[in-house]
């Protein structure tokens, strides 16, 4: 060992040895006293409740992917005029996800280089979507190109920091779990990753559940609908679009259910979703799921995600006791690129207090509770629509260059009278 660094000191400057030494060192301290190697540490946006993260293709442009524990490989779906990527060649193929409409094509290219600042994946399998079918910018409110997969934490100990936000990647080596998390077997079937929960539904019922696990997914949780076995959907209702899939739209009955459980970490009244089984047929004849766990509600714990070992341990974190709120108002609102950002209305749900008010598709939002809207975020818009509350929601919208103003009733539709 000293007679290869003899050899490097003729080779390299003084001010460079020192560095590689302290480098060598470090490494070596973390070994022979046994403590876990950090490979990473990737910071992570939070839009919403999805996990952000900056990262590069084949020396790309910058580009932006939500992180998605529901999908394998990286996608892209969506390259604007200033970002430039050079993909490897490959093949063209059609994918179906969660959704009710057709077969999507994609370009499938294998063995690309992607980089999250200096942690570097090599023969990474990437598909480029040949339409932007999600549309993930304009529902997140930030140009947003793609999907970052499960790939990313296959191999590493992955810690995902929601308090902190950071994504750290872990040698299995000397790993050691922090304390006061809990710990589930992880089921982990062709790249996905599942879980066993406790749920006690509107019938008092307690039943044990298999859960795919969803970073992707903007909802706490929902259940099939298809099997014999199915949970059964509370009287107290609201029909919901509940968002887009792969394969196009997903719908279904939104209700609060008594109780989900984590083994002792248990949530009361839950907002989740049922969806139509006509558009979860296909995935759950596949599959003995029960449903899917979604990033709203993982969110609410810090995770340590153990593929190779079959581990997942949580901490819950500060957001454990927040209120469950939902689309209270029934609108759906995307935003346009501009100098000011330009949020629309780009869906009302059936029979919602935002349909009985008078607002319509197209509306474009200019007031809401006497703030401007482009002095507003995304998430800021979304948030004074799930404000259970007993007085109306004042909203100023223009409507073919005129200005329309319309009260919506935000009284919780879920909860009994």
């Amino acid at each position: 060992m000293w007679q290869l660094l003899k050899f490097i000191t003729m080779i390299i400057s003084p001010a460079s040895y020192r560095l590689l030494l302290l480098l060598l060192m470090t490494l070596l301290s973390g070994v022979l006293h046994g403590r876990a190697v950090k490979v990473a540490s990737i910071p992570i946006e939070l839009a919403g409740s999805y996990i952000i993260i900056n990262t590069t293709i084949n020396n790309s442009t910058p580009l932006r992917l939500m992180f998605d524990t529901g999908v394998r490989n990286t996608i892209i779906t969506e390259l604007r005029a200033a970002d430039s990527v050079d993909l490897k060649p490959g093949i063209l193929k059609s994918i179906q996800g969660l959704g009710s409409g057709r077969m999507v094509s994609s370009y499938v290219s294998e063995n690309n280089i992607i980089q999250y600042g200096k942690f570097t994946l090599t023969g990474k399998t990437v598909y480029l979507l040949e339409e932007d079918i999600l549309g993930l910018s304009h529902h997140i409110g930030l140009n947003v190109n793609g999907i970052a997969g499960i790939d990313l934490i296959r191999d590493y100990i992955t810690e995902i920091d929601y308090t902190r936000k950071r994504m750290n990647l872990y040698r299995h080596e000397h790993f050691q779990i922090p304390k006061r998390y809990i710990y589930k077997p992880l089921i982990v079937e062709n790249s996905k990753l599942y879980i066993s929960l406790t749920l006690l539904d509107d019938s008092a019922h307690i039943r044990n559940i298999k859960m795919l696990l969803d970073t992707g997914a903007m909802l706490n949780a929902w259940f099939q609908t298809v099997r014999s076995d199915a949970a059964e959907i509370p009287e107290r209702r609201v029909y919901a679009r509940i968002g887009e899939g792969f394969s196009g739209e997903l719908r279904g009955y939104m209700a609060r259910i008594p109780q989900l459980c984590f083994d002792k970490y248990c949530f009361h009244k839950p907002v989740v979703v049922f969806p139509d089984s006509a558009t979860i047929a296909g995935i759950i004849s596949r599959s003995d799921r029960d449903g899917t766990i979604g990033n709203e509600l993982l969110s609410r714990f810090n995770l340590i995600v153990d593929i190779r070992n079959k581990a997942l341990y949580l901490k819950p974190n500060h957001k454990f006791n927040d209120r469950f709120s939902y689309n209270v108002a029934g609108i759906e609102v995307i935003q346009s690129d501009g100098i000011l950002p330009v949020y629309e209305i780009a869906t009302i749900w059936k029979d919602s207090p935002a349909e009985k008010a008078g607002l319509q598709t197209g509306d474009v939002l200019i007031e809401i509770k006497g703030f401007k809207t482009f002095t507003l975020k995304l998430s800021e818009i979304r948030g004074f629509f799930q404000q259970i509350s007993g007085q109306p929601l004042h909203v100023v919208v223009n409507r073919n260059q005129e200005l329309m103003d319309f009260h919506v009733d935000m009284r919780d539709l879920l909860n009994n009278p």
